[in-house]
C-alpha cells in the first residue's frame, strides 16, 4: 500500500451523544508493508494517543482541500473570523485569550542531561524531573479533541540542507499555521520511511472537553511549558496556542533543536534574514543578517533601495541555516516556507513589500477589525480609522486610549506571495554567502557600520551584540540588553560553546571565500535625541558600501574597533546628512568603549571559563588599541 493511502479514508464520526470512543477514531490506514521509520512513527503516535486520549486522530496530508476544510471548520466553531474577500481574499482573523499573546520564555526549558550543556542563558531542568512534571499534564489533555499528526520539512523536502519532523497537536489553528510555515505532506512520510532522522514535537493547548462541553474560541491553559530535549531531539509544548509556542517547527525546532543538530554535524542554525542584493551592474551578492527584535530585521529582508540601480530579492526574513560547502564557501537556506511577522509598525511608509505580501491567503492574529471586514493595526496607515473592533473584540475609537491591535499581533503568510521573493528562494542547495551582518539598537558607541578584520574578530563582534534596555536608558552604556548573534533566547546549548562552534565553522572555510562580517547600527542618536541616520530604504546606502568593500572597490580606515568607511565613499546622493552627523555616526569615544570592554568581560565571566580563549584575546587586543589611542 502506498503512503498516500494513509489519507484516503473519510472523516471519522463520533458515536451518538458525543461521548468519546474507547480508542480514537482514525483518519487513514496504515501501509501493510512499512519501513522501519514508519513503524517507529506509528508506535510514537500510538504512545502519544494513549497518553493524551484524543477522540479522533487526523493524519494531515497538506492538501489544499484539507486546509480549506480546516479553515471552514474553525470559522463555523467561532475560532476564526473570515475577512471580507473583496479586501483580503482567503484570509482570516484569530483572537487569542488575553493571557496567551506571546512567547512564554520564562516557561521555556532546555532539558539536557547536564546543566552545563544548557549554560547560564537558558532555563535548564533535568530531563527526568521535567518529564515527571509535564507527563501528568498531558494525560488526557486531548480528550474530546482531534489529535492532528503533521509531517513537515524545514527546507525543500529531500534537500541537502533540509531536516524533517512530525508535530502532534490538538489545535487546528496550529495545523493551518504550520501548513504555511513549513512543507507538509506525504513526501515527508516517504523520507521517514526511507530512514531519514526526524524530530518529534508534541503540542497540546491543555483544554480537554468533557462529553457535551461547549468549546471556547481560543482554548489554552494557565499552566504553560515549552520543553526541549536536545539529547533525544524532542519538543513538548503545553498550555499555549499562540505563535512559536504552538508552531513548534519555528523557534523550537528551527533554532533551539537545530542549533544542537548543527553543533553535532558542523553547521549553524541562525536567527538571520537572507537576501540577494543585485548591483546596478547586475552582479548578485548574498547577505545574511542577525538582528534582535525591533532592530529593522524585516525591513532589511524586504528592502526597497532608495538609490537607483540597486535591487534586493528576499530569500528569508527570520531563520537561516548555514553550512560549509566543499568549495570553501558558506552556503545558506531559509528553512521556512512562510513569514510569521509582527504586524504593528509594518506599513506603507516602513515596509511596502510586506504590506503587498499580505494581499490575501493570510492568517492574522490579534489585529483590529474594520467595519468593512478588513484588518488594521498601528502603523499600517498614517490615517487612523474612526472606529474599529479591537483585538479583544471590543469597540474601539482613537479616543479609547489603548492600542487597537496587540503590540505582538501577527500575520502568517506564504513567503511565495512576497512581490520581491527571489525566483530560486526554495533552491535545495541554497546560496553562497558573501557577507554576514550583525546589528543591535544602540543610541551611542556603535558606528553606523564597521567591518571585522577577520572571521575571529567577526565572531567577537557577534558575541557582543546588544541594545539599550529601555528608551529611558538610551545612552547609558551600563544598561545593555545582551543578545549575542540575536540568538540569546534561541540557542539550544551553552552559548560559550556556541561561540566556539562559530570559530570552528570558520576554520572549515577558505580564507578568501568566507563571508566578510560587518556590524551595523541604524539607531545611533545625536545629543538632541534624534536619529542621525534616515534608515529604512536608505540603509541600502550602507549595503552599497558593504558590497563595494567585498568587491575591493573602496578602502576603509582602521580604528580600534574595526574598519570604518571613509565618509566620502558613502553614496549619499539624494539625501541630506550633515557632515557633523556623519562624524557623529562614526565617532569612537575611547572612555565609553573602555567601559564597554569591562561589560563584555563581565558578560563572558557568566559562562564560567567556557568562552573560547580566542575571544578573550580579541577583548585584550581591543583594550590595547583603545589605550594606545590615548
Amino acid at each position: 500500500m502506498a503512503i498516500a493511502d494513509l489519507f484516503t479514508r473519510p472523516t471519522a464520526v463520533l458515536p451518538a451523544g458525543g461521548s468519546a470512543p474507547a480508542a480514537p477514531a482514525r483518519f487513514g490506514r496504515r501501509p501493510t508493508a512499512a519501513g522501519a521509520g514508519l513503524e517507529e512513527l506509528f508506535a510514537w503516535v500510538d504512545e502519544i494517543a494513549a497518553l493524551t486520549q484524543p477522540a479522533r486522530i487526523h493524519w494531515v496530508d497538506g492538501s489544499r482541500a484539507e486546509n480549506e476544510a480546516l479553515l471552514r471548520e474553525q470559522v463555523e466553531e467561532g475560532k476564526l473570523i473570515k475577512l471580507n474577500p473583496e479586501w483580503r481574499p482567503g484570509s482570516y482573523l484569530a483572537r487569542s485569550h488575553p493571557s496567551d499573546v506571546a512567547r512564554t520564555e520564562a516557561r521555556t526549558f532546555i532539558a539536557s542531561a547536564r546543566e552545563e550543556d544548557a549554560g547560564p542563558t537558558n532555563n535548564w531542568v533535568a530531563p527526568e524531573e521535567i518529564r515527571a512534571t509535564i507527563t501528568p499534564l498531558f494525560e488526557g489533555s486531548m480528550r474530546g479533541r482531534t489529535m492532528y499528526v503533521v509531517p513537515f520539512s524545514m527546507g525543500a523536502v529531500g534537500g541537502p540542507l533540509s531536516h524533517i519532523g512530525v508535530q502532534i497537536t490538538d489545535s487546528a489553528y496550529a495545523v493551518t499555521s504550520i501548513g504555511i510555515m513549513t512543507r507538509v505532506g506525504t513526501a515527508v512520510l516517504e523520507q521517514i520511511a526511507d530512514g531519514k532522522p526526524w524530530v518529534k514535537t508534541v503540542h497540546s493547548v491543555g483544554a480537554p472537553l468533557a462529553p457535551g462541553q461547549q468549546d471556547v474560541p481560543w482554548p489554552c491553559n494557565d499552566e504553560k511549558y515549552i520543553v526541549h530535549f536536545p539529547d533525544t531531539l524532542e519538543v513538548w509544548s503545553f498550555g499555549s496556542g499562540y505563535g512559536g509556542n504552538a508552531i513548534l517547527a519555528k523557534k523550537c525546532f528551527a533554532l533551539r533543536i537545530a542549533s544542537v543538530i548543527g553543533r553535532d554535524e558542523g553547521w549553524l542554525a541562525e536567527h538571520m534574514l537572507l537576501i540577494r542584493v543585485i548591483s546596478p551592474e547586475g552582479r548578485s551578492f548574498h547577505l545574511a543578517a542577525a538582528f534582535p527584535s525591533a532592530c529593522g530585521k524585516t525591513n532589511l529582508a524586504m528592502l526597497r533601495p532608495t538609490i537607483p540601480g540597486w535591487r534586493v530579492e528576499t530569500l528569508g526574513d527570520d531563520i537561516a541555516w548555514l553550512r560549509p560547502g566543499e568549495d570553501g564557501r558558506l552556503w545558506a537556506i531559509n528553512p521556512e516556507a512562510g513569514f510569521f511577522g509582527v504586524a504593528p509598525g509594518t506599513g506603507q511608509s516602513t515596509n511596502v513589500a510586506a504590506v503587498e505580501t499580505l494581499w490575501g491567503n493570510t492568517i492574522f492574529t490579534n489585529v483590529a477589525l474594520r467595519p468593512d471586514g478588513d484588518v488594521w493595526w498601528e502603523g499600517l496607515t498614517d490615517e487612523v480609522p474612526d472606529e474599529l473592533t479591537d483585538w479583544e473584540g471590543n469597540p474601539w475609537t482613537p479616543a479609547s486610549g489603548r492600542p487597537a491591535a496587540h503590540p505582538n499581533s501577527r500575520f502568517t503568510v506564504s513567503a511565495g506571495q512576497c512581490p520581491q521573493i527571489a525566483p530560486d528562494w526554495e533552491a535545495p542547495e541554497g546560496v553562497p554567502l558573501d557577507g554576514i551582518l550583525f546589528g543591535g539598537r544602540r543610541a551611542t558607541n556603535v558606528p553606523l557600520v564597521v567591518e571585522a578584520t577577520d572571521w575571529t574578530h567577526g565572531v567577537f563582534l557577534g558575541s557582543n551584540i546588544s541594545s539599550e534596555r529601555t528608551a529611558a536608558a538610551e545612552g547609558t552604556v551600563g544598561e545593555l540588553r545582551r543578545d549575542p548573534f540575536a540568538m540569546l533566547p534561541f540557542c539550544g546549548y551553552n552559548m560559550a560553546d556556541y561561540f566556539g562552534h562559530w570559530l570552528a565553522v570558520g576554520q572549515q572555510l577558505r580564507f578568501d571565500r568566507a563571508p566578510r562580517i560587518f556590524q551595523v547600527n541604524w539607531f545611533r542618536k545625536g545629543d538632541d535625541g534624534r536619529f542621525l541616520w534616515p534608515g529604512f530604504g536608505d540603509n541600502a546606502r550602507v549595503i552599497d558600501w558593504i558590497i563595494r568593500r567585498i568587491e575591493g572597490r573602496v578602502s576603509a580606515v582602521d580604528s580600534p574597533i574595526g574598519r570604518l568607511p571613509l565618509t566620502d565613499d558613502l553614496n549619499l546622493a539624494g539625501i541630506e546628512v550633515p557632515q557633523r552627523d556623519l562624524d557623529a555616526l562614526f565617532e569612537i569615544d575611547r572612555d565609553l568603549w573602555l567601559q564597554e570592554t569591562d561589560l563584555t568581560e563581565e558578560f563572558y565571566r557568566t559562562f564560567e571559563g567556557r568562552v573560547p580563549a580566542a575571544l578573550y584575546a580579541e577583548l585584550a587586543a581591543l583594550r590595547y588599541r583603545l589605550r594606545r589611542e590615548a
